[in-house]
């Protein structure tokens, strides 16, 4: 390779200092935005709170995808969104807005051309505007009902050009409407999981025991005078490295677990004749099938089992579960 087109070595000192002055920037950035905090961010989260149709953020550019977070955030903590591409809304995608809704506009300039095109409308259709941005004499901000001061005295950029300081604190900014509006709606752990069912939190929030345990043709279990044999045989059939030991109308009585079986081997031992009273452990931990599967999790950590029986309020076997029915879940 020709020499004058060698790259030179990149220095390891100058990479982290680099990186340092950024987080160093973007620190200052959103820390400022503390002492900006007043009547506007009361009237904003206000808006957001009383909104009867859904809050509309729009923004171009780096500020569109810090608006799309936004609108996402708010969505997810109990707040209607979505996010409007201000280049689609002045080609019919304006028809989204509603007078019941909020707009949300974010534009560090506060000029946005495509922005500027869209204001007419809101102002006609009486939607409440909150403006997001680094101008405070800017048409944007003059169009605004709440104004938001995002402003930063310089881009973590070294050409202070690319939009990064100015983005972190839009993003905190939005954040910080978000949690303030989801403490005043009370919105709960148990509303968070009903908006993300898919995720773990939504899984341990709202998955159930009766909706991982295992039951009927599935569930283990043998008569007290079932035969060692008989109990290994249930054991291996159902493959939940276990097996309830119940009366004639299906009471729990105990439970024989693979670590009975390296305890019942440890002595002489016949599989025939030896019963399953004999070797079960008696009144095992159980819990019911409309307990949170979360609770079944903590049960199996705290008492360090692997397996857990289900009943009813009779005590009835109605099911079973172990570790990898859980992990399966995605609750554990």
């Amino acid at each position: 390779m020709d020499a004058a087109t060698t790259k030179p070595p990149l220095d390891t000192d100058q990479l982290l200092a680099r990186g340092r002055r950024v987080f160093e920037t973007e620190i200052a950035a959103v820390a400022a935005l503390q002492d900006r905090l007043g009547t506007a961010f009361v009237a904003a989260c206000r808006l957001l709170h009383g909104c009867r149709g859904r809050v509309v953020v729009t923004g171009m550019g780096k500020s569109g995808h810090i608006g799309n977070k936004i609108a996402a955030t708010l969505a997810s903590t109990g707040t209607p969104s979505f996010f409007l591409h201000p280049a689609e809304a002045s080609h019919g995608d304006i028809g989204m807005i509603t007078r019941e809704d909020v707009v949300l506009a974010i534009s560090n300039s506060g000029e946005t051309a495509e922005l500027l095109i869209i204001l007419p409308v809101i102002k006609r259709l009486g939607v409440p505007l909150i403006a997001m941005t680094g101008r405070l004499h800017s048409t944007l901000a003059r169009a605004a009902t709440a104004l938001l001061d995002v402003g930063v005295p310089a881009e973590a950029c070294p050409y202070n050009l690319a939009p990064t300081a100015s983005t972190t604190a839009a993003l905190a900014m939005g954040d910080a409407l978000a949690v303030a509006v989801l403490e005043a709606r009370g919105f709960s752990e148990q509303d968070f999981a009903r908006s993300h069912p898919g995720g773990a939190l939504g899984r341990r929030l709202l998955l159930h025991v009766e909706d991982v345990m295992r039951s009927g043709d599935e569930l283990p279990v043998v008569a007290p005078e079932a035969s060692l044999r008989d109990g290994l045989l249930e054991m291996s059939r159902k493959g939940l490295g276990m097996t309830a030991v119940a009366d004639q109308d299906g009471r729990v009585l105990g439970i024989y677990t693979d670590g009975d079986l390296r305890r019942t081997l440890d002595r002489p031992t016949d599989l025939r004749t030896t019963r399953m009273r004999e070797v079960m452990t008696a009144d095992p931990r159980t819990i019911t099938a409309r307990v949170l599967a979360a609770e079944a999790v903590r049960l199996i950590e705290t008492q360090r089992i692997s397996q857990l029986l289900v009943v009813d309020e009779r005590g009835v076997l109605v099911g079973a579960l172990n570790v990898h029915d859980l992990l399966r879940a995605g609750v554990m």
